[in-house]
C-alpha cells in the first residue's frame, strides 16, 4: 500500500514538474514573440519613416540636375532650331532645370497638360508641358511683348489643331516661339507662313517618341 502511495504521489510530483516545464516554455514563447514583434513593429515604422522621407524627398521643390545639358541646337535652313543631344524620357516629379525655356524634351513629370487644341491663359509646369511633347504636341508660347491680335489667332489655330496646346512663357527669349519634342524656332507673328510650316511638320511628327500617345485626360490646369 504504501509502494502504491509513494508510486502515485512521484507520478503526480513528475506531472507537476512537467507542468512547470511547460509553463516554462509558454513563458519563454511568449517573451520571444513579443520581442520579436517589437522588432517587427520598430522596423515597419523606420521603413515607414525611409519611405515617407524618400517619398518626400522625390515631391521636394528642389530641382534636379539639367536632363538635357549634354547637347546643344543647330539652326537649320529653314529657321528651325535642333537639339543635338540625347533628351532623356525619365519620369520625375522634382521640377527640372532645362537647357531652354521652354524647354524641348528631357526628364518630365508622369502627368501630361492636356494638348487636343488646349489654350491656357496663365503659365504651366515645364515637366507637364515636356511630356507633352513627348506625346507628339506642338506648343506655342508667348510673353509679354507678342501683339494681342496675334496671340488671338494663334489661340483660334490651336483650339482647331488636335495634338496642340498654348500658353505663355513669361521667361522666353523672343515674343512667339513654337516647340515640339527637340525642335523649336521663332516666329514672327500669326501670319508668318512658318507657323503652318511647323504645324505640318511636327504635330504628330516623327520627332515624337510616344506616336498616338492621349493628349487628352492629363491635367488641364
Amino acid at each position: 500500500m504504501g509502494s502504491a502511495n509513494k508510486s502515485s504521489t512521484d507520478r503526480r510530483a513528475r506531472i507537476e514538474e512537467m507542468r512547470r516545464a511547460e509553463q516554462a516554455r509558454e513563458r519563454r514563447n511568449r517573451v520571444l514573440v513579443i520581442g520579436a514583434s517589437v522588432v517587427a513593429v520598430a522596423g515597419l515604422v523606420a521603413g515607414g519613416v525611409v519611405l515617407v522621407r524618400s517619398q518626400g524627398d522625390k515631391g521636394g521643390d528642389v530641382a534636379t540636375s539639367d536632363s538635357s545639358g549634354k547637347g546643344r541646337f543647330v539652326t537649320g535652313k529653314d529657321g528651325v532650331r535642333t537639339w543635338e543631344g540625347k533628351l532623356s524620357r525619365n519620369h520625375v516629379t522634382k521640377a527640372v532645370k532645362y537647357a531652354s525655356e521652354p524647354p524641348v524634351g528631357g526628364d518630365h513629370n508622369p502627368v501630361w497638360m492636356n494638348c487636343n487644341g488646349d489654350v491656357y491663359t496663365e503659365p504651366l509646369k515645364n515637366t507637364n508641358a515636356v511630356h507633352s511633347l513627348e506625346h507628339g504636341a506642338v506648343w506655342v508660347t508667348y510673353n509679354a511683348d507678342a501683339g494681342k491680335a496675334d496671340v488671338d489667332a494663334l489661340a483660334a489655330k490651336v483650339k482647331k489643331t488636335p495634338y496642340t496646346l498654348m500658353s505663355p512663357v513669361d521667361d522666353q527669349k523672343d515674343p512667339i516661339m513654337l516647340s515640339a519634342w527637340g525642335h523649336q524656332r521663332t516666329v514672327t507673328g500669326a501670319k508668318d507662313p512658318n507657323v503652318d510650316a511647323f504645324f505640318e511638320k511636327f504635330v504628330q511628327g516623327a520627332q515624337t517618341p510616344e506616336p498616338g500617345a492621349a493628349c487628352t485626360n492629363g491635367l488641364s490646369k
